[in-house]
Parts: structure tokens; sequence; C-alpha cells
């Protein structure tokens, strides 16, 4: 009887050339070595060059790049290294909701940022599980004390639940609060955790999109 061929799949997403041992030490702050050049398009770079543009005449520019700024730093691996590929950056995207910017990757939203008249608002897609009172899934169990700890008062903090297993959305009013939030310990492990779960399914599927002017505040030109 012939004996039955095993394969050992190939590793998707970050784990390529990044480790889960690594991936985990990241995740509790340690730095990370980065490539040093970007891979870039200069066709993407021009086609999105005139939202950009569109994007700095708006009185919130200022800040939504400093925001930006701060998330690209400290809350995506190796941001040159994965830059387009395994995370994106869309500026003034055609959606709805009508965003500022809008970090996505795989299939999923990370992070989006709106004008509001208390001058920017900002959204973030989480693992519930890092805000309930035992680990779990269930609504029930949010510990409402981890998702305001962050924000500079209560009131400038929502949040809601989209639709899949493990998932979680805060909103936040006020570019003082986000930065707040942005600072916290919680909060940026959860951001972590969160980013590394779906850049570990997959290439992004919104690199098509990818605006390079505004990621160069992100990761630096």
């Amino acid at each position: 009887m012939a004996s039955r061929k095993t394969t050992r799949s190939e590793p998707t997403g970050l784990r390529q050339f990044l480790s889960l041992e690594r991936q985990a030490a990241w995740l509790e702050g340690e730095l990370l070595d980065d490539a040093d050049e970007r891979q870039e398009s200069v066709e993407l770079r021009f086609k999105y060059l005139p939202r950009y543009q569109k994007l700095l005449g708006r009185p919130q520019a200022a800040e939504v790049l400093k925001l930006l700024s701060v998330y690209g730093r400290d809350c995506l691996p190796m941001p040159r290294r994965t830059e387009r590929f395994w995370w994106s950056v869309s500026c003034l995207p055609s959606t709805s909701d009508k965003p500022l910017v809008r970090v996505n990757a795989s299939w999923m939203e990370f992070f989006t940022l709106y004008a509001d008249e208390a001058g920017v608002r900002g959204r973030f897609i989480l693992h519930l599980s890092d805000f309930t009172s035992d680990g779990s899934v269930t609504p029930e169990q949010l510990d409402e004390s981890l998702v305001e700890q962050g924000a500079l008062a209560p009131e400038d903090v929502g949040w809601f639940f989209p639709n899949g297993a493990d998932m979680f959305g805060i909103k936040v009013r006020g570019a003082a609060s986000l930065h707040k939030m942005l600072a916290s310990p919680h909060l940026l492990r959860a951001i972590r955790r969160f980013n590394l779960t779906h850049m570990n399914r997959g290439r992004n599927a919104y690199q098509a999109s990818h605006s390079y002017s505004v990621a160069d505040h992100m990761i630096g030109g």
C-alpha cells in the first residue's frame, strides 16, 4: 500500500518573515529591526496625490497626520517592511461614512479618523476578549473601565459590537483623548494584538488604495 504523502502548509501573513516569538516580543513592547528602504509604487503615489492635497486643506489635517504618526510608529510591526502589502492607509476613501483616513490590513479596518465638531474623532476595531472581565467574547462581560481608562473623560468614549467573533469597536471623540488612548498600555497592547491577528491572515486586500503621501507621515519619507 502506498504511503500517503503529507505536506507542510506554508506560513501565511507576517509569519513568512517574522516568527511568532518575535511577534510576541513586539506585542509586549520590544523594538523590531525594520527595512531601510520602502518598496514604493510611483504610479500609486501620483494617483492619490490629489486626495492628499485635498486632505491638507481640511482644518483637521495637522492633527490627523500627527495621530497617524503615532499609530504608525507604535501600532504597526516593521511598518516599512510591511507597508502596502500587509497594511495600507486610504486618504479620503469613497465610503458612505466619509472618513478622512482609514488604516486597513487583510480584509479588515483597523483605525479610522473622521472630521468632527470637536475637531477629529476616531474608531478602532479590536478583539472583544481584550475588554471583557473574564477574557471571553461575551458582550455582557464587557469591562467598561478597561475601555474608558485611556480617555480624558468617559463621555469621549463609546463602543459597538461589529459582526464577527471576538470583534469590538471603540469610538473616541477629540484629538486629546485619542492621543491619550494611544498611550494607554492596555489599549496599545490590544491594538497590536488585533493588528497581528489580521496581518497574519494574508496579503492586504486594500493595497491598491494605499496613499504613500499619507504613509510618509506614518513611517517617514
